[in-house]
């Protein structure tokens, strides 16, 4: 199985990347947090690669680092939690917040990223509440304590918009516009689906 790619970004989207190995374009998956972090096209690249295969298909989801991956891994042994949720639990929340939000038990949280219900919260933590504490992540050490910080989730989101091409006074002003229309407390991948909708409707 495929376990890691290096290679140049030849072309990404909102919801994944194509990434070219000596002249073979491999579709890959990401969360939205990980595609604003990826180069741009063109630049070169190194992502870690789970491979899942299943009758009807065979599919690349990529990461930047050991910990997400992790992440990823326990999310989908989870019941009911397939690869594609566990993208969109990512895309919610940085893999440091993540497992603070899990240990903690903090379901109302969970539930505002996208695609999350209510039972589907509380099976995370049922589930993944105590294996948190295993993984290695030394985002958590070096991270928890500021995921708190109200400019971050801004400058990811504005961050993630200068990686799919916008300017930065774009960027800026949409970020703005979607902190203001659905608040502080949003998850980012909310946030970067408004910036989206006010940059495409010219706002």
């Amino acid at each position: 199985m495929i376990a890691a790619l290096r290679g140049t970004v030849a072309e990404k989207n909102l919801e994944e990347a194509i990434i070219d190995v000596a002249g073979v374009g491999y579709r890959v998956a990401f969360s939205t947090l990980t595609l604003g972090k990826l180069p741009a096209e063109g630049q070169p690249v190194h992502v870690r690669v789970r491979t899942v295969v299943r009758e009807d298909a065979f599919e690349l989801f990529g990461f930047l680092s050991r910990a997400e991956e992790e992440m990823f891994l326990l999310l989908t042994s989870v019941s009911h939690v397939g690869p594609r949720l566990a993208l969109m639990v990512l895309s919610g929340m940085e893999v440091a917040e993540l497992a603070v939000a899990l240990g903690k038990g903090e379901i109302a949280r969970l539930t505002k990223i996208h695609g999350v219900g209510k039972k589907t919260a509380e099976r995370l933590v049922l589930e993944l509440r105590e294996k948190v504490k295993e993984l290695h992540l030394e985002a958590v050490a070096k991270g928890a304590s500021s995921v708190a910080v109200p400019a971050g989730p801004k400058a990811d989101l504005v961050s993630a918009l200068l990686n799919l091409g916008y300017k930065a006074p774009q960027a800026e002003k949409a970020a703005e516009l979607a902190g203001e229309r659905l608040g502080p407390e949003a998850a980012f991948q909310a946030l970067f689906r408004e910036a989206l909708k006010a940059l495409r409707s010219g706002a």
